[in-house]
């Protein structure tokens, strides 16, 4: 069980921070799960586009986590904390997406529960958003299960893949953390 450099440590996975040394791993993830991600999300493909990421990640309004599986490392998916506000806002927006070698397999669900853990605690978050397109049932059922309640839709609200997606709105608050 390797857990190196993590945040916080699950029962199956471990969250941390993405490094340069990643860049193979998450680069072959990506291109291996490039069909099974569109339409709903398009992540960093090149050498370039993953150090544009970690920049982003280090930025002090982001922040990016690997969902690794505990028994070998390997990177199963991603959790990106955006946009973070503090002050009376306290607020974030999710952005996520599993390797498809990884889906159905419930690391997301722990990972997401690790993230906003992690959230609500050390980075002082109040509350945390996930935008998600209607189609994307997987989504919806992953912040379903992490204790996200659908607080309305947002026709057109995000541009992705050249054209502009309706989506839902799907939040949790630090007081309604479940267990």
């Amino acid at each position: 069980m390797r857990s190196r450099g993590a945040v916080r440590v699950g029962r199956r996975v471990f969250i941390r921070a993405p490094t340069a040394w990643d860049r193979g791993e998450f680069l072959a993830l990506v291109e291996a799960s490039r069909a099974f991600l569109r339409p709903w999300v398009d992540p960093p493909g090149t050498s370039a586009a993953f150090a544009a990421y970690l920049r982003r990640t280090r930025r002090p309004t982001e922040r990016g986590f690997f969902v690794c599986r505990r028994r070998d490392g390997a990177i199963a998916g991603v959790i990106n904390v955006s946009q973070i506000f503090l002050g009376n806002f306290q607020n974030a927006y999710l952005g996520y997406y599993a390797g498809a070698r990884f889906a159905g397999e419930g690391y997301m669900s722990e990972g997401l529960a690790l993230v906003v853990r992690h959230a609500f605690g050390r980075l002082g978050l109040h509350r945390l958003e996930a935008n998600i397109q209607p189609g994307n049932r997987a989504s919806i059922s992953l912040v379903r299960r992490g204790g996200f309640k659908r607080e309305g839709f947002s026709p057109r609200y995000l541009k992705i893949f050249g054209r502009w997606r309706d989506h839902e709105r799907w939040a949790i608050t630090a007081d309604r953390l479940p267990g």
